[in-house]
């Protein structure tokens, strides 16, 4: 099937690629089907486009690889919705907040995706963690000296 993408243009995707969101994210609610796609190829960005919206696409990235110190333990509830039966069937991910510069973007901690992708479920979990934000800076200064963006 072919799609129309925010950064890519039109694709062309197998029905085995799309990640179901069955309580949708949050704000929007008629937006149940998503794709994720690199932002760049061999990039750590991903994008996460919407089927049925074109201009609706969030950048996330893997959050360990940006905070060591990231963790969190998914409710029960959750791992019923998203029929989890193993640690090794999931995906965390974290939508950004692009930010011009570049090294100015923020992750939100605070409301991960989580994807099984062996079924293809997908839910953003909202967190009651104190240490964890909407916006947190995703680059430290140390971190960012040097990267190529």
């Amino acid at each position: 099937m072919k799609i129309n993408t925010k950064y890519h243009g039109e694709r062309e995707i197998e029905e085995k690629e799309i990640i179901n969101f069955p309580n949708a994210i949050p704000g929007f609610l008629e937006e149940k089907e998503f794709i994720m796609l690199p932002l760049n190829e061999g990039d750590e960005f991903i994008v996460l486009q919407s089927l049925a919206n074109r201009q609706l696409a969030f950048i996330m990235t893997n959050p360990f690889r940006f905070c060591k110190e990231y963790d969190f333990t998914l409710e029960d509830y959750v791992v019923e919705q998203l029929e989890i039966e193993s640690e090794k069937d999931i995906l965390v991910y974290t939508i950004l907040t692009v930010q011009d510069p570049f090294d100015q973007t923020t992750a939100n901690l605070q409301a991960p995706i989580v994807i099984n992708m062996k079924k293809k479920l997908a839910k953003q979990v909202i967190l009651n963690h104190p240490d964890y934000r909407t916006k947190h800076m995703l680059f430290s200064k140390v971190q960012f000296e040097g990267k190529k963006v």
